[in-house]
Order: C-alpha cells, then sequence, then structure tokens
C-alpha cells in the first residue's frame, strides 16, 4: 500500500518563485556588504585612484616657487570701436595672451607623441585642461565683457600659453578742457582675480609692433600709440595682502577736430562777424541796429540746440564751451553801444557817436578773434 507523505517534485511555478527568491537574496546580500565596505579614501579603504587622479587637486592651484608665480601678459588689440565723450569709455576687441611655467605640467614628448599638449575651444579647456591657470579680470569694466575664444598649449617644459580673444566695454577718465582739440589716454586696466601681487605677478610682455597699430581705425580720432606697464593697485579681493598685480594697456588718441570745426566754429563765426556790420548802418535808426543784433544772438542760440546732440555731455566747460559762450556775450556787448550812440545822437553830440562807431567797426572784430586766440593757447598751456 503506497503512502502519500505530500512531498512531490517542484512544479513550473514553484521553480520561478524559487528562483525570484533567490534574486532578491542575493541583491539583498550585495546591498548589504556594499554598505559595510568603507567609502574610497575612508580609513582603511583600499586605494584604487591612478598618480594622476591623486595629485590632481594640487594642480589645481598655483606652482609653488621661491617668490610670486611671474604671469606674462600682453594684449593685442585688434580695433576700437567707439570711444563715448559722454559715459566716458571705450569699446574694444582683442587677443590676450598669458604664459607661465607649472612644472608638474610637463612631460615627455616622445611619450606623449606630440611637441606640445594643445587644448582648443570652451569645452577642451574647461573639461580636458588638467592644470591651473591665472583667471583675468578687467578692473574698469563698463558693462560689456564676452570672450568667444580660447585655446591653451603647454610645452613639454610646462610652459603654459593661454590666449583668448575679447570685446570689452572700459570705463576710462577723459580730460576734455581742449575740447576739440583734446588728447586722450584710454587705459584698460587687468588682474588676476583672488590672488595679490605676492602670489602672482604680472610682467608686461613686448610691446605689439607699429604695423599692428596701424591697421586699427578710429572714426573721428588718430591712434598715437599702444604701450602697456604694470602697476600695484589696492584690492580687497585680490588674497590676503589686498594689492594686486595690474597690467594697465593704454592707448593714446587724438581728436580730429575739423567736424566739429566745420559744424560749430566756423558758421558761428561767421554768425558773429556778420553781426557786426551794423556799426556801418545809419546811426539814427537805433530800432533797425538792435534789431540785427537781436536777430544774430537767436540765430546763434538756435544754431546751438541745433547742434547740441554733437556737444559733449560733461559738467565742467570745455575750450568750444567757451567759443560758444564769447560768441554770444561779445554780440550781447554790441546791443551796449547801439544805446550809448543812439543816446548821443538824440542829445545832438553827432562828432562823438561817430567815433564810437569808428572804433567798434575795428575793435569788436579784432577783440573776438583776439580773445578766441588767447582762450585756445591758454587750454594748450594750463591744461
Amino acid at each position: 500500500m503506497n503512502r502519500d507523505y505530500g512531498i512531490h517534485p517542484p512544479s513550473g511555478y514553484g521553480r520561478l518563485m524559487a528562483a525570484i527568491l533567490m534574486f532578491l537574496g542575493v541583491l539583498a546580500w550585495g546591498t548589504g556588504k556594499a554598505s559595510l565596505d568603507p567609502e574610497p579614501g575612508a580609513p582603511g579603504a583600499p586605494s584604487t585612484a591612478s598618480s594622476s587622479q591623486a595629485t590632481y587637486p594640487i594642480a589645481l592651484t598655483p606652482p609653488r616657487s621661491a617668490g610670486p608665480l611671474i604671469v606674462r601678459a600682453r594684449l593685442d588689440i585688434n580695433q576700437i570701436n567707439e570711444i563715448d565723450d559722454g559715459a566716458e569709455n571705450f569699446e574694444f576687441s582683442g587677443v590676450m595672451t598669458l604664459s607661465w611655467r607649472d612644472p608638474r605640467q610637463a612631460f615627455d614628448p616622445d611619450v606623449e607623441g606630440v611637441a606640445e599638449k594643445i587644448y582648443t575651444g570652451a569645452f577642451q579647456f574647461d573639461e580636458a585642461s588638467p592644470g591651473w591657470y591665472p583667471q583675468v579680470m578687467l578692473v574698469n569694466q563698463a558693462g560689456l565683457y564676452e570672450k568667444s575664444a580660447v585655446m591653451l598649449r603647454v610645452r613639454p617644459d610646462g610652459t603654459s600659453i593661454l590666449t583668448e580673444t575679447l570685446n570689452a566695454i572700459a570705463e576710462s577718465k577723459l580730460v576734455m578742457r581742449r575740447f576739440p582739440f583734446d588728447r586722450q589716454h584710454l587705459e584698460a586696466a587687468f588682474q588676476v582675480l583672488g590672488f595679490d601681487k605676492d602670489e602672482v605677478q604680472l610682467v608686461a610682455d613686448t610691446e605689439p609692433p607699429p604695423a599692428a597699430a596701424s591697421r586699427i581705425h578710429i572714426p573721428q580720432w588718430d591712434l598715437n600709440g599702444i604701450s602697456s606697464a604694470i602697476q600695484d593697485w589696492e584690492a580687497p579681493y585680490a588674497g590676503r595682502g589686498g594689492v594686486a598685480s595690474t597690467y594697465v594697456v593704454t592707448i593714446d588718441v587724438n581728436r580730429l577736430p575739423f567736424y566739429l570745426m566745420r559744424l560749430v566754429v566756423f558758421p558761428l563765426a561767421v554768425i558773429v562777424l556778420l553781426s557786426f556790420a551794423v556799426f556801418w548802418m545809419d546811426r539814427s535808426s537805433i530800432g533797425d541796429r538792435i534789431s540785427v543784433s537781436f536777430i544774430g544772438i537767436l540765430t546763434a542760440v538756435a544754431y546751438l540746440m541745433v547742434i547740441g546732440d554733437s556737444m559733449p555731455r560733461i559738467a565742467y566747460v570745455t575750450l568750444i564751451h567757451g567759443y560758444l559762450n564769447l560768441s554770444l556775450i561779445i554780440m550781447a556787448i554790441t546791443l551796449l553801444f547801439h544805446l550809448m550812440v543812439g543816446g548821443l545822437e538824440q542829445r545832438g553830440d553827432a562828432t562823438r557817436a561817430r567815433r564810437i562807431d569808428q572804433f567798434c567797426r575795428w575793435a569788436f572784430p579784432l577783440t573776438y578773434l583776439g580773445l578766441m586766440g588767447v582762450m585756445t593757447i591758454s587750454a594748450f598751456i594750463f591744461f
């Protein structure tokens, strides 16, 4: 007699359930083991990082040396797009080149198979280049500061050359006392962000060749030259010392005055000189003489309103403002002489009235032209 003890071979459904339970058990065992293993870098953890990965954080700091790290800087200006008199700034585009030596980046060209390592473009520079680099900022930035291209070259001895193109607007104080015969020194100042002069020292590289400056064209301006120098500027963000090494590029320009002379000075001078014709008019018609002088004054005022957009919007008086004020004042003074001559005529003193007219015929033009000459000479001597 056969007895059934309840033991049967596992069916298909049973085998499936057993496999699922075994998989879950293995997964739970692996997760528990991972939680018990020490994290990489923790005490007792095995070292799996390569030598290059172990030194990677050190490469993000400036290379150590006996003194400050020397960074050679050079700005090759391609174009000066605009000089804004009212805002006192200028827009320029150029190529900034920085070079320094980092022995940690040295390599054997035979092993690497290249004479120098080149990282081109923002992605390669930001993601693939392994070393520290100086981050340069424009200290007198006035809004725009764009970098459109970048390239890093690393030579076998560790010398790194960083080249960046930039387009920026820099604020520079303009001295316009001689306007429109003024000469300006436009400055663009650069610093390495976060490091004082005891940590990173900028050094001006060789000056650009004269041929490069000759290609720069500035409307209404004449370029005299481009120079560079290193200065120490106070900068609380520049590390412990608070004094940063600053690379200053100076652009010397002269304004071409003919445009404003043709537009403002010459026409206004003609209006003033023509207004002196009243001294040849009949002395008895005092009303007509005063009317002519008033017409000259109103014509000058209307002319100044029309050309107001071409004048610099600054608070202090410039040479051209002196021309304009002198023209209005001297035409206003002629009204006093008209009243004087008219009063003498009414009292019957025609001889004295005639002498005054004869005196004014040459005194007013000579005084006007002479004062313009004195103002011009004084502006070049004292300003």
